[in-house]
């Protein structure tokens, strides 16, 4: 249950525009991580001598891999330390690592760094869920990740661009300065503005048992557990698009110049979704919008998969199709990570790092997976995002156990 003073905003703290905007960024910094790269892929090949595209993906993959792994530590740090020093340490690593790949010599040397911002980085995902949970719950807390959720998806729809202007004035080593420089403007920012959230007779020892108990918990509950699977799937498919993305512009439809404008639709689809899912959300609830929200990502997953088989794919059913597609997930995506941490609220740090760690890990592997069998054509992906829809709907069947729309055994709302 949250006490009304955790509920409230803490004193001299950051008003609730401020906080969603903070929140937002550290958000943020983990696509600007991902999608600023994706321009960039060709010319971080050609300089560092990879001679296999698809070998290109690592860049994308080895920092989601690190962001996955270390969430598992940081949620039981915050648990025990507090939200800001977790958080900032988190960041200084990820802008340590942005300039070591800003200097790195080879691509192997490149992939270690960007590990190593992923492992930091990290933190900005269990912590902005975690200082979220410490001040809101129920369809409050949903509608803060929403709109959290769309000035962070404002980052997918610029950042492509942005890399590509980079390239244009500087080489591909500068994209690595940007991040270093969001990374500092982060820290700065939460330094003098953001108070502890977790109160001192709220933090827990770092005890093994305690931990072990408290993660079987996280994966055992059949709510939390379910919604995890089912975003880690969605997830997955979100990854194999970004992994296959520049690959599929340059060599299916041979429309380079196209690329950052039509991804930046498709982002921009996800953010209206976003918007809506905001305004929408306090009234519908979250199972009503995530479980029509699946729906429809299956049935326009399904629907391209088809196009795409019979041999009448062009880059402009790809961008409706696809935008249409990520419409949905921008509908979902804020509602099943709410839904995941509803039974969570006593062990929010440690949940949302297990919760990440799964998503992240699985995910990532997925999209690996699904961007490796890319093969000169949309067919891999598009029969991906089919597989990953209908696998998360059987998470979500699980977790409610059989039922849509309507939770079988509601979590009793907490008091605010």
């Amino acid at each position: 249950m949250t006490s009304p003073s955790a509920a409230a905003p803490a004193a001299k703290g950051p008003g609730f525009p401020e906080f969603v905007c903070m929140i937002a960024l550290m958000m943020a910094l983990n696509a600007l991580a991902i999608d600023s790269m994706l321009p960039a892929l060709p010319d971080i090949g050609n300089a560092l001598g990879v001679t296999n595209e698809n070998s290109r993906q690592w860049v994308i993959t080895a920092y989601l891999l690190g962001f996955g792994a270390m969430q598992i530590v940081y949620g039981p740090l915050a648990d025990r330390f507090g939200r800001k020093p977790v958080l900032l340490t988190g960041v200084g690593i990820y802008v340590a690592f942005s300039f070591v790949a800003m200097l790195a010599p080879t691509f192997e040397t490149l992939i270690l760094a960007r590990v190593g911002q992923g492992l930091g980085s990290a933190a900005t995902r269990v912590l902005a869920v975690s200082i979220v949970r410490d001040r809101f719950s129920g369809r409050t807390m949903a509608r803060v990740m929403s709109l959290s959720f769309l000035v962070f998806l404002g980052v997918p729809i610029i950042a492509p661009s942005l890399g590509q202007v980079i390239l244009l004035v500087a080489p591909w080593e500068a994209i690595f300065g940007v991040l270093a420089f969001a990374g500092i403007a982060l820290m700065t920012w939460t330094a003098l503005r953001l108070p502890e959230t977790l109160h001192v007779q709220d933090r827990l020892p770092i005890e093994a048992g305690r931990i072990a108990r408290a993660f079987r918990e996280a994966v055992t509950n059949r709510i939390s557990i379910g919604y995890t699977l089912a975003m880690t799937m969605i997830t997955g498919a979100l990854f194999a698009f970004i992994n296959s993305s520049q690959q599929i512009f340059f060599d299916v439809f041979k429309a380079p110049a196209l690329f950052t404008t039509v991804f930046a639709l498709i982002a921009g689809g996800i953010a209206a979704a976003s918007i809506l899912n905001a305004r929408l959300v306090e009234k519908l609830g979250s199972r009503m919008i995530g479980h029509t929200a699946l729906l429809g990502f299956i049935s326009f997953a399904t629907i391209h998969l088809l196009v795409a088989l019979s041999g009448h794919e062009s880059i402009w059913t790809f961008a409706v199709l696809q935008c249409c597609t990520m419409f949905c997930f921008g509908l979902l995506a804020g509602n099943f990570g709410s839904m995941a941490m509803e039974p969570m609220g006593h062990i929010a740090g440690t949940a949302s790092s297990a919760q990440g760690f799964i998503s992240t890990i699985i995910g990532s592997l997925i999209g690996f997976a699904i961007g490796q069998s890319f093969n000169g054509s949309v067919v891999p992906m598009t029969m991906g995002f089919t597989f990953c829809g209908l696998a998360a709907l059987a998470f979500v069947l699980f977790a409610e156990r059989g039922r849509l729309f309507v939770a079988r055994n509601p979590v009793p709302a907490p008091a605010e």
